[in-house]
């Protein structure tokens, strides 16, 4: 079934097809009406589809391949409006990457190692719980030996960190010896994380930018019901989280740095939620924890970032010395800005060897396209097979994607 089938069966208006699946976002007032809605699709649904839980609302993931996935979507979206939950396609996106290379096995042989992704086909690698962006792999047309001015920042374990050290057989380097590189010069910052409080009322949770913890789930009926107590205790407190369920278990998060607005009080709320785990008889699994975002060097940040906001419908975080936008429902990754010095001309002039992919609606891929130009950026590839490419003011590249 193409995307063009999906969306013209009926009863599906709230869904929109990105990539291999179908998406739906449902508005809600809290964590607890989301929950409710969690609650009925794991009722609904015979395997537990992608559910990820926020504070305004709830995304659904799930297949577009047959009519069962028609008839799913349509099940899903009589149980939101049964509980007053409208949808809103608007919100629907996915923002992924890509880097150009000369030897494609051995960069995809680092950056499988470096994130812990596993290969989703010849040429991509993914997050196996589909939290983190994808990664896909392109053939380098002309050498670009010079740093990119778009690189990685990812989190991990210490042990994890240390591990991906010994199997790469290199030593970090740059300011703070966190930075490692494949072999063709992309380069990513990889950061070791921490505990979260001392004592064992926290003991599940670790920071990795943000504070994390995931807890592994034998049914849909045992993950909506820790997402249950986990979106009752959050609304409790006032305390957004981003609660993901996934067939194999259900990760929670704060969002980056956020625990850090009051630290004790979020370790409060941690604590809360760990018993709450434990009385459903859950154990955590800390390996599985990750945070991946991205980060862009400009000449002119006010101007570059201006840009991305725009296009991507993000906002810039208002904190002092903070350079991130992010995205307000807080479903795709954090951009970062950091200043380039304007002498380095030449490598302001080298085509960067990765690239963003915005997966969009086919409904909304002109208006994000109008948006990105009267933001400061160009058209370089005109729309074609759905796919339109554009450069931000400096010149990072970005495809707008509207599968067909």
């Amino acid at each position: 079934m193409k995307a063009t089938e999906f969306q013209q069966a009926g009863g599906v208006e709230d869904w929109r097809v990105l990539g291999s699946g179908a998406s739906a976002w449902f508005d809600a007032p809290s964590q607890t009406a989301g929950a409710a809605l969690v609650g009925r699709i794991a009722d609904l649904a015979p395997g537990l589809p992608d559910l990820d839980l926020r504070a305004g609302g709830v995304r659904v993931r799930i297949g577009a391949s047959s009519d069962l996935d028609v008839e799913l979507a349509c099940a899903i979206s009589a149980a939101a409006q049964d509980l007053g939950l409208p949808a809103d396609p608007a919100a629907l996106q996915t923002l992924q990457f890509a880097i150009d290379a000369a030897d494609r096995s051995s960069v995809m042989s680092f950056w499988r190692t470096a994130l812990a992704y596993e290969p989703a086909d010849d040429n991509s690698l993914a997050d196996a719980l589909r939290r983190d962006p994808p990664i896909s792999f392109h053939r380098l047309d002309q050498p670009r030996p010079l740093r990119n001015r778009i690189h990685f920042d990812v989190s991990r374990s210490p042990d994890a960190v240390e591990a991906v050290k010994t199997a790469l057989g290199t030593e970090a380097y740059g300011a703070w010896q966190l930075t490692l590189a494949d072999t063709e010069g992309n380069e990513v910052d990889l950061v070791p994380g921490g505990e979260l409080a001392e004592g064992p009322e926290t003991a599940d949770w670790r920071v990795v930018f943000g504070a994390m913890t995931f807890y592994p789930t034998s049914s849909p009926a045992q993950a909506a019901a820790l997402a249950t107590a986990v979106a009752g205790l959050a609304d409790d407190a006032g305390v957004p989280l981003m609660v993901d369920l996934r067939p194999d278990g259900v990760t929670i998060d704060s969002g980056k740095d956020l625990w850090e607005d009051d630290a004790p009080r979020f370790a409060a709320l941690a604590g809360r939620i760990q018993a709450a785990a434990h009385e459903l008889a859950l154990a955590a699994d800390p390996s599985r924890l990750r945070f991946v975002q991205f980060g862009i060097d400009a000449v002119d940040v006010p101007a570059v970032r201006d840009f991305w906001t725009t296009l991507l419908g993000y906002q810039h975080d208002p904190r002092p010395n903070v350079s991130d936008i992010y995205d307000p429902r807080r479903l795709n990754p954090v951009i970062i800005f950091q200043q380039m010095d304007a002498a380095d001309e030449e490598r302001l002039r080298q085509r960067n060897r990765i690239h963003f992919d915005l997966v969009v609606p086919d409904d909304q891929a002109q208006a994000r396209i109008d948006a990105a130009v009267a933001a400061g950026g160009r058209i370089l590839a005109e729309p074609a097979q759905g796919r339109c490419t554009l450069a931000d003011p400096e010149g990072s590249e970005v495809d707008i994607v509207a599968p067909a």
